[in-house]
């Protein structure tokens, strides 16, 4: 019988990581191999399992990500850019699978993850969830239906804890609009109006972000002409979907060539 693959979980003591450590042990389709955390985090040399409050697991926490890697043929990675960029370039070296749920990249983060995506294989998103990517894909085809004198708007909202906006889904969702009217982002966004804005421009795509609470997430597609408004919605209520999405994503890497892939790619959208 061939052995589950093996994965490794950055960031392991956080409410991604501790997730990510309940759906890949409940899944019987991989094994938890080891969780990586900063050096001098607590949680270092111990089970990941009596490190959560439950019980031993056989897979422990380490300070120590090449040794983690080595052991793995997948890396589920929820942490910061700065540490997302290091991992990339570790999970290369191990040809695993690394699995981007981080948010929060910029221009300069992506040139180098491009680059270790040479040499191994990279699922990134700004959101691993099966519906939001349904409603990326949504948006984009209705974005490429209508002209220029729908406005587009993107509302997003998530718990106060959440350093970035607007939110990686957020992001998502407004290139995909913008690729249905064959424009960049970066040529159409509008974020965070404030003050005396003048009349909206044409063609222009809005962000708003709201933050508070415990939201898990919450995004809209908002389409307003004269007259009428389409609107696409996805709530989240559980970050476990993102879990599955990330598993999911992991698996469906194994025995693919090198290069950077994303969630369309993983559910064949």
């Amino acid at each position: 019988m061939t052995e589950l693959p093996g994965l490794v979980v950055t960031g392991v003591s956080g409410r991604m990581g501790r997730m990510l450590v309940k759906t890949i042990t409940e899944s019987g389709r991989a094994r938890l191999v080891a969780g990586v955390e900063r050096e001098g985090h607590p949680w270092v040399g111990r089970d990941i399992g009596e490190a959560m409050g439950g019980a031993p697991l056989g897979a422990m926490v380490t300070d120590d990500p090449v040794e983690a890697f080595a052991r793995a043929q997948g890396v589920v990675d929820f942490t910061a850019p700065a540490a997302t960029v290091a991992y990339a370039g570790l999970a290369a070296q191990a040809r695993a699978v690394h699995v981007i749920g981080t948010t929060g990249l910029e221009p300069a983060h992506l040139e180098k993850i491009a680059a270790a995506a040479r040499h191994a294989v990279i699922v990134r998103a700004g959101n691993m969830s099966l519906g939001v990517n349904l409603l990326v894909r949504m948006t984009q085809k209705i974005a490429a239906a209508l002209d220029a004198d729908w406005d587009v708007e993107v509302v997003e909202a998530h718990h106060r804890m959440k350093v970035d906006a607007p939110s990686g889904t957020a992001l998502m969702l407004g290139r995909a609009a913008a690729e249905g009217r064959g424009v960049t982002l970066e040529q159409a966004m509008v974020s965070g109006r404030d003050g005396m804005t003048g009349a909206r421009e044409r063609g222009s795509i809005g962000f708003s972000a709201i933050r508070g609470g415990d939201i898990v997430g919450e995004h809209d597609v908002i389409f307003a002409a004269e007259g009428e408004r389409v609107i696409l919605r996805h709530v989240a209520t559980d970050r476990a979907i993102f879990a599955r999405g990330a598993l999911r994503a992991a698996l469906w890497g194994q025995g693919q060539k090198p290069g950077e892939y994303d969630m369309m790619d993983v559910l064949g959208l």
